[in-house]
């Protein structure tokens, strides 16, 4: 066989592997970026169940309390951030609505007859649902986003990462509120 035409049938086959490998990695890429957009609308359909959950609470308690109507009017009130919404955007929402579910188990706590009603004891269970499958729905999130974040950072793909502009995604992450250490007074 003539040496030319062996020297260009492995440049051939090292151009086509090298392409390969290039279309691979964009696609692997795009499929990432597909499932963390996924990951995404579960943390906004549970936010969304935990907005409505929290405004239905609100009206069985709202018999119960004079005060308190204030501040929890103002939680039912705030506005959902839209599916295309910054993840931080969507952080300072759910820390919101973290605060107004606090300030409604305050309301419930102080009034025995609400506290003892079969409707507030089914909302409060399927709050404590709501906030299972959100915590869920965050890991799966955040899983996403690391694995994506490791391949954009990680020789070789990383190459390919920033030469087509895929960029490292935000992390959801918990409230200050949340990090602090839990203090038992008793």
């Amino acid at each position: 066989m003539d040496p030319l035409l062996t020297v260009l049938l492995i440049v051939g086959l090292v151009v086509v592997i090298v392409i390969g490998w290039v279309i691979s990695t964009i696609n692997s890429f795009n499929r990432m970026l597909v499932k963390i957009d996924e990951s995404e609308s579960s943390i906004d359909v549970a936010l969304t169940k935990r907005f409505d959950l929290l405004s239905k609470m609100f009206s069985a308690a709202k018999g119960y309390m004079k005060h308190e109507q204030e501040t929890l009017t103002k939680v039912v009130q705030m506005r959902q951030p839209g599916h295309g919404a910054p993840i931080t955007e969507k952080q300072e929402f759910a820390n919101e609505l973290t605060r107004g579910l606090q300030a409604i188990n305050v309301v419930v706590e102080q009034y025995p007859d609400l506290k003892a009603s079969q409707n507030v004891l089914k909302l409060q269970d399927a709050s404590l649902e709501v906030e299972e499958n959100l915590q869920a729905a965050r890991r799966v999130y955040n899983s996403n986003v690391s694995i994506y974040n490791q391949k954009v950072v990680v020789f070789p793909s990383s190459v390919i990462a920033n030469w087509k502009k895929f960029e490292k995604r935000a992390f959801f992450e918990a409230e200050e509120l949340k990090r602090q250490d839990v203090k038992f007074d008793f």
